[in-house]
C-alpha cells in the first residue's frame, strides 16, 4: 500500500478541456521572462550609456574610501536611461563596497509617486523605512521625523546614496526648502555621510530653485541624450533576446519598434513598452510569433492608457476643467467631437459648467484667468487642443476640441465621473 500524500505524488494531471483557461496551457509561449521588457528591470549591461556609467562611477568612487561623494543632478527627457544607469552603478558600487568592507547604503525614492514621497514628512518616512524603521503614516511633527531620520542612519559610520527619482515632482509639490534640508543634513551628522542623486526631465529645475539650494545641490551634472533608432534597435536586441522565447519575434518587429521611438524623442521607454505589449497582444490572440500588426496594436492601446494616466494622475481643479468640456461634449457630442471646425466649445461655456461641478461638489471656485491656464496646460498635454479666434469687435477668445477619439473620450469621462461621485 502507498502511503505516501497523494498530493505530493508527481501525477500528471490532464488539462480539463471545458476549463476557460485551457485554450491558454495548450499555445506555445510566446515570453521566457516577461519582466525583463518592464522599466524596473536593471540589465547587467546598458548599451550606448558607457559614457555616463564611466562618469557616475568616477564621481561616486570616493564612497568606498569613506569620502562623501558629490551630490549630482541627472537631467535627460524620459526614457534616455537615466534610472536604468542609476540604479546599475549603485548596484555595483554595493557590491564592491560589501566585497571590500567599505559600508556603502543606496536608497531609491520614486518622488513621483503618490502617497509615498509627496510630501516632506513622507520622503523622510520612505528613507527611514529603508532602514527597517517605521514612521507612522501621520501624527508627529516633521520636526521629529527629521530626528529619526538623523538618529537612524548615524548609527555607525558609512555613506548613504539617496536617489531621488522624479525630484522635479516632489519640488513642485513640496517647494525647494526640502532639499535645502537634506543638502544640510550632513552638518548634523557624526558618522554616516549623505549624497544626493537627484534624476529629472526638467532641464530648467536648477534654474528655478533657490540660490542656496543650488549652491549646496547641483555640484556635478550628467546630461542624457535621447537614442537613435539604431541604438534603440540595439537596446530592444538586447533585451528580446532574453525576454522572448527562441523564434516568436517576426522580422522587422524590433525595427518598427525603435522607429516609432526615435520619432517619439528617442525613449527607450516607450520602445520597450511598444514591444511587450505587442508581445502581450499576441499572447492573448493565441499567436505563435509577434508580428507588425500587434505592434500597430500596442501603440493604439499604449497611447489610450497614458491620456488615462495623465489624467488620473491630475490635481483636482484641472480634473473638474476637463470633467466640464466632456460634459459640454456629452450634451452635444458634434459640438465637440469631430473635426469640424465650426463645432467647437467656447471658453466662456467651460467656465459656466465648471461652475456648476464646483458648486455640485464643494470645490473652490477658480477665477477665469487660472481656469485659462488649466486649459493651457491640458493642451500640452494633447488631452484638448485649443485656438484663438476673433470675433470682430467682441474681441478675441479661445476655442477648445478634444483631441481624443471617441473611445478614449468614453474612458476619460467614466474615469471622471467615478472621481467625482466619491467627491
Amino acid at each position: 500500500m502507498n502511503d505516501q500524500n497523494p498530493t505530493m505524488q508527481n501525477v500528471n494531471i490532464p488539462v480539463q478541456q471545458n476549463n476557460i483557461f485551457s485554450k491558454f496551457l495548450e499555445t506555445k509561449p510566446i515570453f521566457a521572462q516577461r519582466n525583463v521588457l518592464s522599466i524596473s528591470f536593471t540589465p547587467e549591461t546598458i548599451p550606448h550609456r558607457e559614457q555616463q556609467i564611466d562618469a557616475l562611477s568616477k564621481i561616486l568612487a570616493p564612497a568606498l574610501k569613506g569620502a562623501r561623494p558629490s551630490n549630482v543632478f541627472i537631467y535627460g527627457r524620459t526614457g534616455t536611461g537615466k534610472t536604468c544607469v542609476a540604479k546599475y552603478v549603485c548596484e555595483q558600487l554595493e557590491k564592491i563596497s560589501a566585497a571590500s568592507g567599505s559600508k556603502v547604503k543606496v536608497v531609491y525614492i520614486n518622488c513621483k509617486m503618490r502617497h509615498g514621497a509627496d510630501t516632506e514628512y513622507r520622503l523622510i518616512s520612505q528613507i527611514v523605512k529603508a532602514f527597517d524603521v517605521e514612521v507612522p503614516f501621520t501624527g508627529i511633527p516633521t520636526q521629529k521625523v527629521y530626528q529619526i531620520f538623523n538618529d537612524v542612519i548615524d548609527k555607525d559610520e558609512h555613506i548613504l546614496i539617496l536617489i531621488l527619482d522624479e525630484i522635479d515632482a516632489l519640488v513642485q509639490r513640496t517647494g525647494d526648502e526640502i532639499l535645502y534640508n537634506i543638502t544640510r543634513i550632513n552638518q548634523d551628522l557624526k558618522k554616516a555621510k549623505v549624497s544626493i542623486i537627484g534624476i529629472t526631465n526638467d532641464l530648467n529645475l536648477i534654474a528655478k530653485l533657490d540660490p542656496r539650494v543650488k549652491s549646496s545641490l547641483s555640484e556635478e551634472e550628467l546630461v542624457f541624450p535621447p537614442y537613435n533608432a539604431v541604438e534603440l534597435r540595439d537596446i530592444l536586441w538586447h533585451r528580446a533576446k532574453v525576454a522572448f522565447n527562441e523564434d516568436v519575434i517576426e522580422e522587422g518587429v524590433i525595427e518598427k519598434c525603435a522607429a516609432i521611438a526615435a520619432q517619439e524623442n528617442g525613449d527607450a521607454r516607450r520602445a520597450l513598452d511598444l514591444l511587450r505589449v505587442a508581445g502581450e497582444i499576441a499572447e492573448r490572440q493565441g499567436d505563435s510569433k509577434v508580428r507588425i500588426e500587434h505592434v500597430e496594436a500596442a501603440e493604439s492601446k499604449i497611447d489610450t492608457d497614458n491620456v488615462i494616466e495623465v489624467v488620473k494622475f491630475q490635481p483636482r481643479q484641472s480634473q473638474a476643467v476637463l470633467y466640464a468640456i466632456c460634459k459640454l461634449a456629452r450634451e452635444n457630442p458634434q459640438k465637440a467631437l469631430g473635426n469640424v471646425s465650426s463645432n467647437e466649445i467656447y471658453t466662456t461655456d467651460v467656465m459656466d459648467q465648471y461652475v456648476k461641478i464646483c458648486r455640485m461638489h464643494r470645490l473652490k471656485q477658480l477665477t477665469m484667468r487660472r481656469v485659462s491656464d488649466l486649459i493651457a496646460e491640458l493642451d500640452l498635454f494633447g488631452i484638448i487642443t485649443t485656438k484663438v479666434i476673433s470675433k470682430g469687435r467682441y474681441g478675441r477668445t479661445r476655442t477648445i476640441k478634444l483631441n481624443v477619439s471617441d473611445q478614449v473620450y468614453e474612458k476619460i469621462y467614466k474615469l471622471l465621473s467615478e472621481i467625482f461621485s466619491g467627491v
